[in-house]
């Protein structure tokens, strides 16, 4: 699907500790734990080689092999929901410590963040603009499903769950 907008700048800042980390952005660990999973993954395969006596044909045919799996893989895991879901669950407004939820950061992981999004709204409370750009993210959802261009997997389970829960939404 397409990227997320950028937020309105009605939505206030979640509250932010009074020393910080320079933030590394999640495409970056992403890409930083790609690459040490293939270097280790190389290194394994080069091991099994040596110590099973193949050949450099079988090295190659077994690092392309775990290449096509690791990629079909990441093509059904839905990055963007398992970090905002983690975001949220271990926030200081789910277990009482840690850091408040950076509502900016939510919205701006897009559309898959939508359920994450919804237990955020349940744990901080109605705030009308957070279900504002809730709702402009259930709309980009439905644009983009209305296109086959945009169809995937990961969209389309989303939109069986926001279709599911449709009558019950916590926009009030």
């Amino acid at each position: 699907g397409g990227g997320a907008g950028r937020v309105p700048p009605d939505l206030p800042p979640a509250p932010r500790p009074a020393r910080r980390r320079r933030p590394v952005a999640p495409v970056t660990w992403e890409l930083t734990g790609a690459v040490y999973l293939a270097v280790m993954a190389g290194l394994l395969l080069i091991v099994a080689r040596i110590a099973l006596n193949r050949s450099n044909g079988w090295l190659i045919g077994a690092n392309l092999i775990t290449l096509t799996a690791a990629l079909y893989v990441c093509s059904l895991v839905n990055f963007a929901a398992i970090i905002a879901d983690y975001n949220v669950s271990h926030s200081r407004e789910a277990t009482g410590k840690g850091v408040a939820i950076d509502l900016y950061y939510l919205l701006n992981l897009g559309p898959q963040a939508l359920p994450a999004i919804d237990r955020a709204i349940v744990l901080r409370g109605y705030d009308p603009a957070l279900v504002s750009h809730r709702g402009s993210l259930v709309e980009q959802q439905r644009r983009e499903m209305n296109s086959w261009r945009n169809w995937g997997f990961r969209s389309w389970r989303l939109q069986r769950t926001l279709d599911a829960q449709q009558p019950s939404s916590p926009t009030g």
